[in-house]
């Protein structure tokens, strides 16, 4: 459901159009999971300059494909605090957000902002993940922290919510990405570390 900026269709490797059946739209099946993007709907590069009303309609078209017996259906929303997520919770009520930001301030300003909203909408913040986290270099090995080590994880005990684990900087993830192959459906440490996370997520969402 990132309306504006839809990269599900690279990261994934899977651009191809969907079905429509009875006025349902079809999820695509991609490395063993169903996936609707709008970057399916849309010619590539073209920019979306949507609000109100048309947003609302295509995530409403995206949220009420024909899924099928699905046990999760997991939302990417578009960074900040518009349209996408007020529609998202009004209408659909998820039943957990989580929020994924990198270790700088910066990023954590917008990351605290948006567990605000989902707390006064009375959805529950499942955890906060560190994305960009620390950076090896692939020649001697030394780790640097290009931006900030540990933030999010303060951040989180700050706000009371659970730390779910962070992800590194690291070439192979965006090589991986770019090509179209999503390290977590991968192997390797790179794949474990995706696995870890969802386990994380799994753990909270089962303790409610």
């Amino acid at each position: 459901a990132d309306i504006y900026g839809p990269s599900q269709t690279r990261i994934m490797g899977n651009a191809s159009r969907p079905a429509l059946i009875d006025q349902q739209i079809v999820p695509v099946p991609t490395h063993g999971v169903r996936m609707l993007s709008i970057g399916q709907l849309i010619e590539p590069g073209t920019a979306v300059a949507w609000r109100g009303p048309m947003t609302a309609s295509a995530l409403t078209s995206l949220m009420e494909g024909d899924w099928g017996d699905c046990e999760m259906l997991i939302v990417d929303l578009p960074p900040g605090t518009g349209d996408v997520q007020t529609t998202l919770i009004q209408k659909w009520k998820p039943a957990g957000a989580v929020i994924v930001s990198t270790p700088q301030d910066l990023s954590l300003m917008d990351a605290a902002r948006a567990i605000d909203m989902f707390r006064k909408m009375d959805v529950r913040v499942i955890g906060l993940v560190e994305n960009m986290a620390g950076y090896a270099c692939p020649h001697c090995g030394e780790v640097s922290d290009p931006f900030g080590s540990g933030g999010a994880e303060a951040a989180a005990a700050v706000m009371n919510i659970p730390f779910l684990g962070r992800i590194p900087l690291r070439m192979s993830i965006r090589q991986a990405s770019d090509a179209g192959r999503p390290p977590a459906a991968g192997e390797g440490e790179e794949a474990e570390m995706f696995g870890a996370l969802a386990r994380a997520m799994l753990v909270q969402i089962d303790a409610r």
